[in-house]
């Protein structure tokens, strides 16, 4: 298939019902992506579409500020995760390409 994300990364939700999953009012949700903290995509007509990983994403933001954390703390902490992600998957196919070069595999 051409699309290989997974069902929870696909942008398929209208923000109504963004809403209504999670509890936020739409002026929240449209906050929080001018914030840079959630990214949907959006469909030829401008309407905003997001994917079930936003709407977990939302809550753990929607916490966050309950508990009193600013936006751009929130935001600040986004970027070290994913630094961290992406250091991650870079040393873990570093040791798959020692593995592979020791034990003589290739990937095909």
């Amino acid at each position: 298939m051409g699309n290989d994300l997974s069902y929870k990364d696909k942008k398929v939700i209208t923000i109504g019902v963004v809403r209504d999953l999670t509890g936020l009012s739409e002026r929240q949700i449209r906050y929080y992506e001018e914030r840079k903290l959630i990214f949907p995509e959006r469909t030829a007509g401008g309407s905003r579409k997001y994917s079930f990983s936003d709407v977990e994403l939302l809550m753990k933001i929607a916490n966050k500020i309950e508990d009193g954390i600013q936006t751009h703390e929130i935001r600040k902490e986004m970027i070290r995760e994913q630094k961290k992600q992406n250091q991650d998957e870079m040393r873990r196919k570093m040791i798959q390409g020692q593995l592979n070069a020791q034990f003589g595999l290739r990937k095909n």
